[in-house]
């Protein structure tokens, strides 16, 4: 069915489902935290999730980690040392491997980030989302401009060389002159990487129930535009449809995701995707998804589910990944990732490069300026020809 001659990375996700406040527009898997988090409990079943899944990446590297959520952040330094000590007994991560934490600025301690650097975590991931206070009000964010500035101020004086700025655009009442504004400010705090992406609205959201009144089209895509024209200007590289960085400062753990490499995910909702070249198939699992069903399991029964992916799976979603690089990718790539042919999707190839979506020739595919802008009828493509 599929021929895989090597393995591909592997990386660990973990989630941490617990948050301050869940925001209107946050599909996510997360969950308004008590007064007591329960740590020590959760940290137990993180483990018993963890050792379950071994047999299936026995001895295969860690290359980068990233503890995601919610709010991982809001979790005390001992628990997340405890979390890295244990990961670190059971598997083993490269020396230089990327671990990152995500933050949120109104849920940090002044000192917590010196002290997560401290336990082991050498990147941050700081969701500001806007400097604006009005808009950050009617996002729902527990936090104000300064906490975001100050959050940023923190992580450099921690000793942070590397981490990351979320910012949204297209919210509810902002401009092209506003959004501009949140772009000059989160270059002005000097972070590694800036994520920019537009807000949309999810179902099962507050705002999909209660939708606000979102800028017009034209405005968002004048948005979207100046502000890359200024992160470019800034010296920051456009590598990924809303992904920013410095030289060198790409985020190693969404590379592999969009490189099609593979990943663990423990904790509550996290979804892996493992390649055996054992069996020559590539399996996806996900975890139990509310916490307290998470916590209750027993011991090897945390997967709630499972599947195998078919050759058109495989192709399509090598190809809805890959195709959100800039720079693209090389055939060779997708052959040794998705462990098939190139010609399994030679169809779709010569219809998008007729389209003018992408560059394609002998060694590598590349998506045009033009398909970038019309990614999801690019990658449609690719999903027709897998029907």
């Amino acid at each position: 069915m599929f021929n895989f001659t090597a393995l591909p990375p592997l990386s660990l996700y973990v989630h941490i489902p617990w948050c301050v406040r869940k925001c209107p527009y946050c599909d996510f898997n997360s969950h308004t935290a008590d007064d007591r988090l329960p740590e020590k409990e959760y940290l137990t079943s993180l483990f018993s999730d963890l050792e379950h899944d071994l047999p299936s990446v026995w001895g295969r590297p860690i290359q980068s980690i990233f503890i995601g959520g919610g709010t991982p952040s809001l979790f005390s330094v001992e628990a997340m040392d405890e979390l890295l000590a244990g990961l670190r007994m059971r598997l083993p991560i490269e020396p230089m491997a990327e671990i990152t934490l995500e933050a949120n600025p109104g849920a940090i301690e002044t000192g917590k980030f010196a002290e997560f650097y401290s336990a082991g975590i050498n990147r941050l991931s700081i969701g500001c989302q806007s400097f604006n206070d009005q808009y950050l009000q009617q996002l729902g964010r527990i936090h104000g401009k300064q906490d975001a500035i100050r959050a940023a101020e923190m992580a450099h004086a921690a000793g942070f060389e590397n981490f990351n700025l979320d910012l949204m655009f297209g919210l509810p009442g902002q401009t092209p002159q506003t959004a501009m504004e949140d772009i000059k400010q989160a270059i002005a705090l000097s972070p590694s990487h800036i994520s920019h992406y537009q807000l949309t609205i999810e179902p099962n959201t507050l705002f999909h129930h209660s939708p606000p009144l979102l800028p017009d089209d034209e405005s968002k895509w004048a948005m979207q535009e100046q502000c890359e024209d200024i992160l470019t200007e800034a010296g920051f590289g456009h590598y990924e449809i809303s992904a920013h960085a410095k030289q060198g400062k790409q985020c190693q753990h969404n590379l592999n995701y969009w490189q099609f490499g593979d990943y663990l995910g423990i904790g509550a909702g996290a979804h892996a995707k493992i390649t055996s070249a054992a069996t020559q198939d590539i399996t996806r699992s996900w975890k139990l998804k509310h916490p307290a069903q998470f916590l209750s399991a027993s011991e090897g029964m945390h997967v709630s589910g499972t599947s195998v992916l078919n050759r058109q799976d495989a192709a399509f979603e090598f190809m809805m990944n890959a195709l959100r690089l800039k720079e693209g990718f090389a055939k060779s790539l997708f052959t040794e990732r998705a462990g098939l042919p190139i010609h399994q999707i030679s169809d779709a190839l010569q219809q998008a490069e007729q389209g003018k979506l992408i560059n394609h020739d002998f060694s590598s595919i590349v998506p045009t300026q033009h398909g970038w802008h019309f990614l999801n009828d690019l990658i449609a493509l690719f999903l027709e020809e897998s029907a």
